[in-house]
């Protein structure tokens, strides 16, 4: 726990997980509490993040991807990927001082979503209309209502395409690499990692083992002592955790944040 990080009083490599989407901002904000907690922790030498993760919401990613940058402006970072590294995940390994993967592991995934259901022939069928009162033209531009509008399809594209230059523009000054080779690779597709290392988008593979050596070499420590460090949990959460009412809180999250809403990933 980051309470156990927090209290230690030897020099230690601190190990954290990013498993499963990126989650919402309010478990986005506790990840990134935590990690300020290791980029402040004099005792704390190198830091290891334990990579298996799909990508998420555009800005979540990148503020993770900040707070893990703050971190190596400080200590050594190593990044491992341990089965998928794949859109935000990836752009969260490229904020790493080095990049390393399992030899399954999948990397890349390196572009831009965005979705939403349509609901207006549904509502047809079930005799509901969606009655809209707005100022300004393009406020409900992402309704899931009507059918978007020809001027507001090229409002979106040109959205997402600042998200994938952006995306891009991370990898290129992470990966040294220019912008064009990135962009050849950014066509959204997945690699193994034998082929994400032959492409400069990661740097050796190995394990988990591996990254701990790696990160203990470069923060030049004789002994290899290690801390796993995870956000703490809120209230809510510690109270429904192993219970019926965990599951049913994910699924209405899921389904609250999830479902209707207009998403724009790094998935």
């Amino acid at each position: 726990m980051l309470a156990k990080a927090l209290n230690i009083n030897q020099d230690r490599i601190a190990v954290t997980e990013l498993f499963g989407a990126i989650p919402s901002s309010a478990k986005t904000s506790e990840y990134v509490r935590m990690l300020k907690a290791i980029e402040e922790n004099a005792h704390i030498r190198a830091m290891v993040i334990d990579i298996d993760c799909p990508g998420g919401g555009a800005s979540a990613s990148e503020y993770l991807y900040r707070a893990v940058a703050k971190v190596k402006a400080k200590k050594p970072v190593v990044a491992f990927v341990r089965g998928t590294g794949a859109s935000g995940g990836y752009m969260v390994g490229c904020a790493a001082t080095k990049v390393l993967a399992a030899p399954m592991a999948i990397v890349g995934s390196i572009g831009v979503i965005s979705m939403r259901p349509m609901l207006q022939e549904l509502l047809t069928k079930v005799g509901v209309r969606m009655e809209v009162t707005k100022s300004g033209r393009l406020k409900d531009m992402f309704s899931n209502f009507r059918e978007p509008t020809d001027e507001e399809r090229v409002k979106e594209q040109a959205l997402l395409d600042s998200f994938y230059d952006r995306f891009v523009e991370i990898v290129s000054e992470a990966r040294g690499m220019a912008p064009e080779r990135v962009r050849a690779l950014a066509t959204g597709e997945i690699y193994t990692a034998g082929q994400a290392k032959e492409n400069g988008l990661i740097d050796s593979l190995g394990d988990l083992d591996d990254a701990i050596d790696l990160a203990q070499s470069l923060a030049g420590l004789s002994e290899r002592k290690v801390t796993y460090a995870r956000p703490r949990r809120g209230l809510r959460d510690r109270l429904l955790a192993n219970t019926a009412a965990s599951f049913a809180g994910a699924i209405a999250h899921s389904v609250e944040g999830r479902l209707l809403e207009r998403r724009v990933e790094y998935r």
